[in-house]
């Protein structure tokens, strides 16, 4: 039996190595596309030790909701032409409303990265 803890970098993990795969399938959710692009870069940031000044249960629950988007078996399977999606974007939408003080954070931080001083992903506010 894993501990909490143990599960939680499990599901990091999982997060970082299937990146490409979740990236993949981001643009099937057209307007949820940049948000979860700055969702996977805050895990990314996060795993890499780039960006630590976050919550615990933030990253788990963004890891959480990111891996619901790459399971293509979910409440609504992804092949249903159409709406198999929606459920993708609405746990992504719920995910960034549980975030969103956590997530400006993180934005103003990775703008603070860059020469310019502007962020690298433009996001719209939810």
């Amino acid at each position: 039996m894993s501990t909490p803890d143990a599960q939680h970098d499990i599901d990091i993990a999982k997060v970082t190595q299937r990146a490409k795969d979740i990236e993949d399938k981001l643009p099937k959710l057209r307007q949820w596309m940049a948000h979860g692009k700055i969702m996977l870069d805050l895990v990314k940031d996060y795993w890499a030790g780039r960006y630590r000044d976050v919550p615990y249960w933030v990253i788990s629950a963004v890891a959480l909701a990111l891996l619901y988007v790459l399971n293509p078996v979910d409440v609504i399977p992804d092949v249903i032409l159409g709406i198999g999606y929606l459920d993708d974007a609405t746990v992504v939408a719920f995910c960034l409303k549980l975030i969103e003080r956590e997530l400006q954070k993180y934005k103003d931080w990775k703008a603070a990265q860059t020469p310019d001083g502007k962020e690298a992903v433009k996001v719209i506010d939810v």
